[in-house]
């Protein structure tokens, strides 16, 4: 399928979705006009400048972020959107998806435009959430059709750079796609596809030894839901993946998995080109206050689309869930278990199967209390971060874009919060948390204690708030002990904070200050102190500064070392 004859089979279908009532009719094109103002315009600007005095821990001495909205009602037929995101972090160096984004978003009835940087989604298989520089549109009349379509490049082009490694070279690459859906009362059908491919530039030089190819990807999905019946929905998603690994080798047989759709239907190139199947299916009914749940999904080993960042393969899945109220509705049960294995082409050294389950109870017998208990060992989802990692954060966006990984066996989570009121004047608030990780390697029914680990967070904190006055005192105590291997690691300390809110609540103030301690096998590692202010205010209504500083004074065996890090935000909405 060429892009030429994608794009008109989608404007040949987008075409007649269009019903004469969503038309403009010339004769009555004064009733548009109605009362009031022909255009209105509303939206908001927010620019914030981070200064960091120390450097080090890989940040810029000083960034900048700006981004703002902007709408504009034509006549209250037309709404122009418009989106952008400025910063100058990470300036000097290369990426495939540029931080700074600008885009437009017009819409008319149920026709919506997408311009600039965006993001669509059409499938889990073809197109998820990846950002695009180009056009797309969504077409949704009221008759139950919808159309979505998609042009732009997924990535550009980044040179090698032997001299700066952090960011890896890529090539540039471009993509079109559409999906196609209709939803009725008792049925909705969705059928879905994306092209991509990355075009090569002789002027551009990326080694071998990267391991970085030109790739070309065309994915198709099909779904279908059904509701026979009040409470009872199945659903099921077919996709097929074609993926060309290096499209400058055009020979070699493809290699497939058999019943591949997209070179016996669409006729795709077979040519060095590895086919992959992808399968997801579902019941649930509901039948008074409960839930039931059957799932089963296989993805082939090596299953890629181009419109995605990431994506799992080689497994199949098979859970069953169900979910219960009871007590008067004052209590809520779920459960989720499964089978989860790999392997599934029988190609790797060792296979894995497992169980996998969950189970979140929630109880509220009244107001003041509410507590939750979570049991999981989803090894592959379950991702815990200490919360001394934010306690001892002094960039706010300095995580923004880090993906944080774990592999857990299993994790317990207890969450108990009680408020009370007194005579409505003082309200307390008592918060209690613990969790506890658990994992290791278990071999011919042997528990090694040198590879397993157990993580335990727990924290508790009370906050009093004198509500005439709108002055709140919070004292917390954080404590994380892990056990990894035959080590054993140890941090704890106290925070401290009040907040108030002043001159008629226009403007917000606070300070809290945090100590921590850690150590490793009995031995002192360091100690972290910080000292954090905030202030806010609000004038005119729609403009809001705000000021944010940390002082951080860290002692090590190998050194002390301070920093200072204060954010400066503006922001107006009109």
């Amino acid at each position: 399928m060429n892009k030429p004859l994608a794009l008109c089979l989608c404007a040949a279908v987008c075409l007649p979705l269009l019903s004469p009532a969503q038309q403009i009719n010339l004769e009555n094109i004064g009733d548009m006009f109605g009362k009031g103002k022909p255009l209105k315009v509303n939206g908001g600007l927010n620019a914030s400048t981070v200064f960091n005095s120390g450097g080090g821990y890989g940040r810029q001495p000083f960034t900048w972020f700006i981004n703002g909205s902007l709408n504009a009602n034509l006549l209250g037929q037309l709404n122009l959107p418009f989106s952008f995101n400025l910063t100058n972090a990470g300036a000097g160096y290369s990426y495939p998806t540029m931080p700074n984004r600008l885009s437009l978003h017009p819409t008319y009835k149920g026709v919506t435009a997408h311009i600039g940087d965006v993001v669509m989604s059409f499938s889990p298989y073809t197109l998820n959430g990846h950002q695009f520089t180009g056009v797309g549109v969504d077409v949704a009349p009221e008759s139950g059709w919808s159309i979505s379509a998609m042009y732009g490049r997924l990535l550009r082009a980044v040179n090698y750079d032997s001299t700066n490694r952090s960011v890896l070279p890529s090539y540039r690459r471009m993509g079109y796609g559409a999906k196609l859906a209709l939803n009725r009362e008792h049925y909705a059908l969705a059928l879905s596809f994306l092209r991509a491919k990355d075009h090569t530039d002789p002027a551009q030089y990326l080694p071998d030894t990267l391991h970085i190819y030109p790739k070309e990807n065309l994915t198709v999905s099909l779904s279908a839901t059904l509701r026979p019946r009040k409470g009872l929905e199945l659903t099921a998603e077919y996709a097929n993946s074609a993926m060309k690994l290096d499209r400058r080798d055009n020979h070699g047989a493809a290699k497939t998995s058999g019943g591949n759709l997209l070179e016996t239907v669409f006729m795709y190139e077979a040519r060095n080109t590895r086919f992959y199947k992808a399968l997801k299916a579902g019941l649930n009914y509901t039948f008074f206050k409960s839930t039931i749940g059957l799932g089963y999904e296989r993805i082939d080993p090596g299953y890629q689309t181009l419109g995605a960042y990431y994506m799992n393969n080689d497994l199949e899945n098979i859970t069953v869930n169900f979910s219960q109220p009871f007590l008067k509705d004052k209590a809520n049960i779920a459960v989720n278990v499964g089978y989860q294995r790999d392997d599934l082409s029988h190609t790797k050294a060792g296979a894995t199967s497992r169980m996998v389950s969950s189970l979140n109870a929630n109880y509220m017998p009244d107001e003041k209390w509410n507590l939750n208990l979570s049991y999981s060992n989803f090894q592959t989802y379950t991702n815990i971060r200490p919360q001394f990692e934010y306690i001892n954060q002094t960039d706010p966006y300095g995580n923004m874009d880090t993906l944080n990984f774990k592999q857990v066996s299993q994790n317990v989570g207890l969450n108990v919060n009680y408020m009370m009121k007194t005579a409505g004047n003082k309200s307390h608030n008592i918060n209690m948390n613990l969790n506890v990780q658990d994992a290791a390697d278990i071999q011919n029914g042997v528990l090694w204690k040198g590879n397993g680990s157990r993580f335990y967070n727990a924290n508790t904190a009370y906050t009093l708030l004198l509500i005439p006055r709108q002055i709140s005192f919070t004292g917390a105590f954080n404590l994380s002990y892990n056990s990894i291997g035959r080590n054993d690691f140890l941090t704890l300390g106290p925070t401290l904070g009040i907040n108030a809110k002043l001159f008629d609540k226009k403007a917000t103030a606070g300070f809290t200050t945090s100590y921590n301690s850690s150590a490793s096998d009995g031995q002192q590692q360091g100690q972290v102190l910080n000292l954090r202010a905030n202030a806010a205010y609000i004038f005119l209504k729609k403009h809001n500064v705000n000021l944010n500083a940390v002082h951080q004074t860290r002692w090590t065996p190998k050194g002390n070392s301070s920093n200072v890090t204060a954010t400066l935000g503006y922001n107006y909405s009109f």
